[in-house]
């Protein structure tokens, strides 16, 4: 029997690194986000909001993050979410889930290591944040 497993888990140093790099893509594009990282059990590793970003953006971004961590992007968990009245009823019970745009899991290999979640901009636009900035890490 095993009692104990290892679990890759991503790094304060990437996890700010990742933030940066979402920001980095914003900036560039005229866009203002707020963007955290979480660790695969729902916990901050790193997160910010960019000058003229709402604090409540950041909880958005949060949430987007931890439903990312479910192991499909926001719009993959929305359009399972959304496949069955069941499961629909069940998506407005859980207030922390959210369906919109810019929730990415972060894997390594197979492995979940956290989430990334990006708010404040168009949904297709934080997902691009986020899409940049884990091309930019080395990640998927």
């Amino acid at each position: 029997m095993t009692h104990s497993r290892d679990v890759s888990v991503v790094t304060y140093e990437c996890a700010a690194l990742l933030v940066a790099r979402a920001f980095d893509h914003a900036a560039r594009n005229g866009w203002r986000v707020a963007a955290v990282v979480l660790d695969p059990w729902g916990a901050a590793v790193a997160s910010g909001r960019m000058d003229g970003v709402a604090a409540p953006i950041l909880e958005i971004a949060t949430d987007k993050a931890l439903t990312a961590t479910l192991g499909k992007t926001t719009r993959g968990f929305y359009e399972r979410m959304s496949s069955a009245p069941d499961l629909t009823l069940g998506l407005q019970n859980r207030p922390r889930l959210c369906a919109w745009e810019g929730g990415v899991p972060i894997r390594k290999g197979d492995a979940l290591i956290g989430a990334l979640g990006v708010s404040g901009a168009e949904g297709h636009e934080d997902v691009a944040c986020a899409e940049f900035a884990l091309h930019e890490v080395g990640l998927t």
